[in-house]
Order: C-alpha cells, then sequence, then structure tokens
C-alpha cells in the first residue's frame, strides 16, 4: 500500500513533510529534464534537506560548465555533455548526493547506497555543515570527466 504524503505550507510553496516512518524517497517529482523541474523539485523539500539540496545544485553550478538538470526518480540528476555524473535525493533525515560512477573517483565517497547500481558511491548529510563543498567539487570535476551515458555508445 502506497502512503500519501501531506504537503503543508511553508514560503508560500508548497512544501512536502517528510513522514518519519517513511523510507523511501522524499519526493513524487516527475520526471523531467531541464533546470525548472530541479528547482521546482528542490522547491517542494522541507528543512533542512532543501538548504542542503540548494548548496549542492549551486555547487555545481559553479564548479561545471554546461551543467544539464532533470528529475529522475524522484530526485535531482547532474550531468554534462549528455551523460549523468550525479544525483541528489531528499530522504527523511539526510540528502544522499550519490556519484553514478563513485568507485571511480578519489578519495572514493563513503556511502555504497543501496539499489544504485554497484559503482555508486556519496555522502549522506543532514545539514548544510556537514557539506566539504571542496571535496565535494573535486567529486564533482571527477565524474564530470567520465559521465555516465546509461548504456548509450559514447560518439568520440
Amino acid at each position: 500500500m502506497k502512503r500519501r504524503i501531506p504537503k503543508t505550507e511553508g514560503k508560500g510553496k508548497n512544501t512536502t513533510k517528510l513522514l518519519v516512518a517513511m523510507t523511501g524517497k522524499a519526493s513524487a517529482a516527475k520526471a523531467a529534464e531541464g533546470d525548472k523541474p530541479v528547482f521546482d523539485y528542490i522547491a517542494t523539500l522541507p528543512q533542512p534537506q532543501r538548504g542542503i539540496a540548494e548548496r549542492i545544485d549551486g555547487l555545481a553550478a559553479k564548479t561545471l560548465p554546461n551543467l544539464q538538470r532533470a528529475v529522475k526518480w524522484g530526485m535531482a540528476y547532474y550531468g554534462v555533455g549528455g551523460g549523468w555524473c550525479f544525483s541528489s535525493g531528499a530522504f527523511v533525515g539526510h540528502v544522499k548526493l550519490m556519484f553514478i560512477r563513485g568507485t571511480e573517483i578519489e578519495p572514493e565517497p563513503p556511502v555504497t547506497p543501496i539499489g544504485m547500481g554497484k559503482s555508486t558511491r556519496g555522502v549522506e548529510l543532514k545539514s548544510v555543515s556537514e557539506l566539504d563543498e571542496q571535496q565535494v567539487a573535486s567529486w564533482m570535476k571527477q565524474s564530470a570527466a567520465n559521465p555516465f551515458f546509461g548504456g548509450k555508445k559514447r560518439k568520440r
């Protein structure tokens, strides 16, 4: 049985109230490509998840030229050159920042997320203060050097 996520008002916009018993993704955001769907997704998150997601998004925009954004599987995805590099998803109590080819970056991010692929690695952030921007920017740059194309052959 699926649980409906109740909406509450916050800062003039609808925000999602994360259920304590919830174990999955924090958003029912529909899949869509582009900046606006990601900005809309982030705007629906409660604090502190919204603040963390905003910082990750801002750091990605500052770090990666020609950044591409999309919402996939209820999370924000970031990529370059037609391939995907990392995702940011809000969950109860934290935001997961996951690098699709995380086993290929140095130092390897510490968290191996469940159900995200054998090479995915990331970090779980409970507050903005836990975001090591210098380290995360390094991981973003490394992942952008070898984006994931979802089985498509890369054109050279």
